[in-house]
């Protein structure tokens, strides 16, 4: 046999190579070809008003497509009714897994006796009323706020009671979560407001948040019984209100200004017309001429959206005689100013330090409205917007008081507006300022 040289056997390998290359392209030009002349063939025969199989295939196929739509709709409408009437006549009673029960006592087995509940063995720090908020960080780390102190329960979760928890919560709410949405605000059936985010906004577990609100429902003279403001302080905000000044609420989160804010309202004459606006519903005024709005969120399609922004232009339709926002945030503000302008008077709360700093946030809020709001805009507005500060806060052992009372008056200088202390505590007692309400009150 003749043996084959190195130089030879490269040249075989070329020309087989370059012969498979030239067939593989050859093979894939005649498919394309092959495939144009198809696609070709029916598109004439959807098109051609002559070719009556034509026609007749492209409407089958049209009909399938449409009875497949119907099916899967109609199945997810099913799915759906069967889900809403288990959760609707059954208790909440999600399995644990083996591995799981074998670690875990008879106080965190959702199937046990003490633990029958629509919420598992969250139920019962729901039911205790001197819990004041629930938070789960992962499903091992379960805790607690009493008093204002945080504490670490002994409750040991799976992921999946946890979502099956969650899942149940938001089904009664009608709010959704998922990838698109990984955040939700929710209200409980007992008007706990629920904040949940997911992953991969979160690094591994979901973040839950129930908060309670122990002392929604409560009057003036009932914050003055828990020592929550003095008499005196309660006597000016009584006046104030009854005298329809503009009244904002600030403090930190927790340290009670929606509790404040609800018995603020509650003591507004009940022969006034009052409009909420709030993201949750959370404010419970007692009176008979009041209606409540909340935020709503974008559906599947990303439309649908209603903000805060939209529902006080809304509530200015609505012959108010009063205007309630439960929390502003961003350039709501701007609306809520303007509205206030208007000539009716409403009330609000705010994240802040303090009542002077409530005021200069409300000074730059408005800014996220558009470029077209300037400071020297904004800074008359809100000092003739707003009449009276009243900041609230917790102190190191968890007690929520009144603070400060705030008195802004009318004057501004290169963009600072001028603010009067009416009553400051001072860790002890209410130390009484310079500012004089009865003037503000004759000038209205």
């Amino acid at each position: 046999m003749r043996r084959i040289s190195k130089q030879e056997e490269g040249t075989r390998r070329d020309f087989r190579e370059s012969r498979d290359l030239r067939e593989s392209r050859d093979f894939r030009e005649s498919r394309d070809l092959e495939d144009s002349k198809t696609a070709k063939v029916s598109s004439d025969l959807a098109e051609s008003d002559d070719s009556k199989e034509g026609s007749k295939n492209f409407d089958d196929a049209r009909m399938n497509l449409e009875d497949r739509r119907e099916l899967r709709s109609q199945e997810g409408r099913r799915k759906t009714n069967a889900a809403e009437e288990i959760f609707k006549d059954q208790p909440y009673e999600p399995q644990m897994s083996k591995n799981a029960s074998k670690n875990k006592d008879s106080s965190n087995n959702l199937d046990a006796p003490e633990n029958k509940g629509r919420y598992g063995p969250l139920q019962d720090y729901l039911d205790d009323p001197t819990i004041e908020e629930i938070w789960i960080n992962s499903p091992q780390r379960v805790f607690i706020a009493r008093n204002g102190r945080s504490e670490l329960t002994n409750v040991v979760l799976t992921s999946e009671q946890i979502q099956a928890l969650m899942d149940r919560i938001l089904l009664w709410s009608g709010r959704r979560i998922d990838l698109s949405q990984p955040f939700v605000d929710a209200r409980l059936p007992d008007g706990s407001r629920l904040h949940i985010a997911i992953p991969e906004i979160t690094s591994e577990h979901w973040a839950i948040n129930i908060r309670k609100h122990l002392m929604r429902g409560k009057t003036i003279s009932d914050l003055v019984d828990l020592e929550v403001m003095s008499e005196d302080v309660a006597q000016i905000l009584v006046e104030s209100v009854a005298s329809r000044k503009n009244i904002l609420v600030s403090g930190s989160t927790q340290a009670g200004k929606t509790t404040l804010l609800n018995a603020l309202v509650s003591s507004i004459p009940v022969t006034e017309r009052v409009i909420t606006i709030e993201e949750v519903f959370e404010l419970r005024p007692r009176l008979p001429d009041c209606i409540a709005m909340q935020t709503r969120g974008s559906n599947f399609e990303g439309i649908g959206e209603i903000s805060i922004r939209r529902l006080i232009k809304e509530a200015l339709r609505m012959r108010p005689s009063r205007i309630v926002i439960g929390e502003i945030r961003e350039a709501e503000s701007l609306d809520l100013l303007i509205a206030l302008n208007s000539g009716i008077p409403g009330m609000a709360t705010l994240h802040a330090n303090s009542a002077r700093e409530a005021i200069r946030k409300l000074q730059t809020l408005p800014l996220l409205a558009g470029e077209n709001i300037t400071q020297e805009f904004l800074t008359p507005t809100v000092a003739r917007a707003i009449d009276l500060v009243v900041h609230v806060g917790m102190d190191e052992t968890g007690k929520r008081r009144v603070q400060q009372v705030l008195v802004v008056n009318e004057r501004t200088e290169a963009g600072h507006i001028d603010c009067e202390e009416a009553l400051t505590w001072n860790g002890l007692t209410y130390l009484k300022g310079t500012a004089n309400l009865v003037r503000r009150a004759s000038s209205d």
